[in-house]
């Protein structure tokens, strides 16, 4: 692989899956990113094509709360995968599973989404709150995927929870929308950069857009959060089988076309900084 980098290149959400079949069903009937499944061999193609190093899998919820391909992708390779698995919350083992959650290997924290049909009123309901508290006793990292509505409930639990880290998907955007309309509360996501235990993806932004590369309302935007959160808690990320652009080119949009972003601070939003939240050696 030759990145072209002097530095390490680290995607922060990539999703695979297998097929909805009746020895592995999928719970949820809901259309995917693709047609087809989306393999770990495929992403490491792709990955060795567009130049990046590692990448965090993230189990995509329409196959419930399984994180058995993920996990065997971390077994695999060690070296290129890690993985925020999904927390069955209303399991009865579930605190029992959290609190060794880190002991699976590649395992590196959990992925929340608010998209989930179970969790849809998790935040208004408190039916996750036990959550929050024992993945920060445990020094469990979070990602989560919101509603843009719900971030000022984002912010009362990284305020209550205040060693609790938590990384916002997207940059918050609102799912099924387009340009402006995909970023309705930008002020409410800047807010959050005051509390130190909260960092953002910058993740599948060229998704988000109606506009070619290099996206230049989405560069305006990603300027505004960057600037906001600094290098060091704002990640890049593709949401690679979301793209509309090659892989390549969501590498580049960040390392080649955006201007704004200081050469010393590149290597943190690349990968450094991800690495290091998650406390992901290697």
């Amino acid at each position: 692989m030759n990145t072209g980098t002097a530095y390490q290149i680290v995607d922060s959400q990539i999703h695979i899956w297998g097929t909805d079949t009746p020895l592995r069903p999928w719970p949820y009937k809901i259309r995917a990113h693709r047609e087809t499944p989306f393999s770990a061999v495929e992403a490491l193609r792709e990955m060795d094509v567009a130049g990046v190093q590692r990448a965090v899998l993230v189990p995509p919820w329409w196959e419930g709360e399984r994180n058995d391909l993920a996990a065997e992708a971390a077994r695999n390779h060690p070296d290129r995968f890690g993985v925020m698995g999904l927390l069955a919350a209303d399991a009865p083992d579930a605190p029992q599973r959290l609190a060794k959650w880190r002991t699976t290997p590649g395992m590196l924290g959990i992925r929340f989404s608010s998209q989930h049909p179970k969790y849809r009123t998790a935040f208004a309901d408190g039916s996750v709150e036990w959550v929050w508290g024992a993945a920060e006793k445990s020094e469990i990292p979070i990602m989560m995927s919101v509603h843009p509505a719900e971030l000022p409930l984002v912010q009362r639990v990284a305020r209550r929870y205040s060693g609790l880290r938590l990384a916002i998907d997207h940059m918050g955007r609102d799912i099924g929308k387009l340009d402006s309309a995909a970023f309705p509360c930008m002020p409410q996501l800047l807010e959050l950069a005051r509390l130190p235990n909260v960092a953002v993806k910058a993740s599948g932004l060229p998704a988000y857009t109606s506009e070619s590369y290099p996206f230049p309302l989405m560069q305006s935007y990603a300027r505004e959060v960057f600037e906001a959160f600094g290098p060091r808690r704002f990640f890049w990320g593709s949401d690679l089988t979301k793209l509309p652009c090659t892989y390549r080119q969501a590498v580049t949009l960040f390392t080649e076309a955006i201007d704004w972003i200081p050469a010393e601070d590149t290597p943190w939003v690349m990968g450094r900084g991800l690495s290091e939240w998650l406390r992901w050696s290697g």
